[in-house]
């Protein structure tokens, strides 16, 4: 049986609007014409670096060993900030050095997947002949991608580097019988994903509540179905964290929730 072809992913926050990924698309098939292409998202806010960061190690894990996952949200393009490759025991990944790997980076460190190697990208014979200084994505990353899916030897990119920029990465911290996060995702449906994962939670669910500015929720529900349309909740996300949701509507516009606000979790 003939082998899969390889998959490249695409994570930018060009929209669909303009003509940005599709020319990246492209690119990619021009030197591959057989790659899978995948989007994960095209809709990260402008220059959100810390939403690429948490999105792409969202949903890495989920696709086939051997994928090439090109993260591009780069407000640093054209600068001297680095591109590179980062090859871990299951992926690649192919991006600006900004802080886009930092839970990744994260992850790696706490005993997940193992790292190989991190490569500068350097080598312009895998480059579009003419290299824009405000669409590295057309001309840098998504050309790189697709050479590495035709086997290119990652040590033929450039030259191995270290200390890869990080993001502050916020954390969850227990102290006076209380555990405080905070939200660090907003999604699509106005539920604020917070940094709280379930193994962090108290084992007893009726012994606590949890605190969002002035509002007070006693329980963690299994499912939306648990609440009346309308209600706010609480709830274990797909992702394993703890999420501030209403059943049918906005946890955000009915909170006024933004990225950065704390939640409390206090024993009862």
């Amino acid at each position: 049986m003939n082998n899969p072809p390889r998959i490249i992913t695409l994570t930018t926050d060009f929209g669909i609007s303009d003509a940005y990924v599709g020319v990246m698309k492209g690119v990619i098939l021009g030197i591959n014409p057989n790659v899978q292409i995948v989007d994960i998202t095209h809709a990260v806010p402008p220059q959100d670096i810390h939403e690429a960061a948490f999105l792409i190690h969202s949903a890495h894990r989920y696709f086939l060993e051997g994928t090439i996952h090109t993260v591009v949200v780069d407000p640093g393009v054209g600068s001297d900030r680095r591109a590179i490759v980062c090859q871990t025991d299951r992926a690649s990944f192919v991006c600006p050095d900004n802080g886009i790997l930092t839970y990744l980076l994260q992850e790696i460190e706490n005993g997940g997947e193992q790292p190989t190697r991190v490569v500068e990208i350097e080598n312009k014979d895998y480059f579009l002949p003419a290299v824009s200084n405000t669409f590295h994505g057309r001309d840098i990353f998504a050309p790189v991608a697709a050479h590495l899916s035709l086997a290119v030897p990652l040590g033929d990119i450039g030259p191995p580097v270290q200390n890869l920029v990080r993001l502050p990465i916020p954390t969850f911290y227990v102290s006076d019988h209380k555990l405080t996060g905070q939200i660090i995702k907003i999604d699509g449906f106005g539920n604020a994903i917070t940094n709280i994962p379930e193994d962090a939670l108290p084992t007893s669910m009726s012994t606590y509540e949890i605190q969002i500015g002035q509002t007070c929720l006693t329980r963690i529900n299994r499912a939306y179905a648990e609440s009346e349309v309308g209600e706010l909740l609480a709830i274990i996300g797909s992702f394993g964290m703890l999420e501030i949701a209403v059943n049918g509507g906005s946890a955000v516009e009915r909170l006024g929730l933004k990225r950065g606000d704390s939640v409390i979790i206090r024993r009862r």
